[in-house]
């Protein structure tokens, strides 16, 4: 029985790493800035728009922090205790600004709910000048994070759509400011905080549901199990393929374990050597531990697991 693990790291995917280091401190420190000057703004102006949206500000700031610490923790190498190195706590961010996400956006429904009734006065003119300044800001903050890796990294994809949540509430802020100044209207305020916060909420969920999986170890979704089994399975000499487990460390980070039984004249490293080919070259798994049976032999396994 042969027993082999095949794992490599690519330039590009370093490259990558670096950058989403930067887009994220970058933002940091934008949004951060941002965000007491709506708090101050938001104050001043008595406006819900402005101060849900530096809630969300103060959330995504917080986010931005935790996904900038995590990739950093993250690169910490494995211990005899933490194998993998601290990588899952990327995920584990991930998750937390999720429900981050949705938690402030229900505390900015509920404070709404009660300015529908009573729409206070709100001073238009600062809220509009505030909210065109967040507007910029935000721009840039996610053309930053646009130069992340946010396809792949689902730490930067969920701060990502944590400033897209608070570019979207700037637009609402500068609408709901035209129509109070335009037209009076005051309860183009409340209206504005609402659609903001489900706007943030369906973000939210997402990025959590994402998260989840990974969590649960989930197979990624971009790589199907049974085109795998097919790929391993044309090998010569393979009979069969059994026991097959696809799960994400962290995101990019796709890991597999099988079985593989050969014929009783297959040669374990020429068969465990193109095993290790398929898989990176076909379905860019880098970190993969294959288990090879001669087929007189059978699966090992005294529980009869192997399936």
């Amino acid at each position: 029985m042969g027993h082999h693990h095949g794992h490599s790291h690519s330039h590009s995917h370093g490259h990558s790493h670096t950058n989403n280091k930067k887009a994220l401190f970058s933002s940091f420190l934008l949004i951060s800035v941002l965000m007491v000057v709506e708090v101050i703004g938001g104050i001043v102006t008595n406006s819900l728009t402005l101060l849900s949206d530096a809630g969300h500000m103060l959330s995504d700031a917080g986010s931005l922090g935790l996904s900038f610490f995590a990739i950093k923790l993250g690169e910490k190498k494995g211990t005899q205790i933490n194998t993998y190195g601290f990588k899952r706590f990327e995920i584990i961010a991930a998750a937390l600004n999720g429900l981050l996400l949705i938690f402030v956006s229900l505390m900015i429904l509920y404070e709404a709910l009660h300015r529908f009734f009573a729409p206070p006065k709100v001073q238009s003119t600062g809220m509009l000048l505030i909210s065109c300044i967040g507007f910029l800001v935000n721009i840039m903050a996610a053309w930053i994070l646009m130069k992340g890796d946010k396809e792949e990294n689902l730490n930067v994809r969920s701060a990502f759509l944590h400033v897209i949540g608070d570019l979207l509430g700037s637009i609402g802020a500068i609408v709901a400011a035209l129509l109070i100044l335009f037209f009076r209207w005051g309860i183009a305020d409340p209206i504005a905080s609402v659609i903001v916060s489900i706007l943030i909420i369906i973000s939210g969920i997402r990025v959590t549901k994402d998260s989840f999986h990974i969590l649960m170890e989930g197979a990624p979704a971009q790589i199907d199990s049974d085109k795998i089994k097919k790929a391993l399975g044309k090998i010569p000499m393979v009979k069969e393929v059994h026991d097959l487990h696809i799960w994400t460390i962290t995101s990019g980070y796709p890991v597999l374990s099988c079985h593989l039984t050969i014929t009783n004249d297959g040669i374990h490293d020429d068969i465990l050597f193109r095993a290790q080919k398929v898989l990176h070259d076909e379905f860019d798994i880098e970190h993969s531990t294959i288990q090879v049976e001669k087929e007189a032999n059978g699966c090992p396994s005294p529980h009869g697991t192997c399936n």
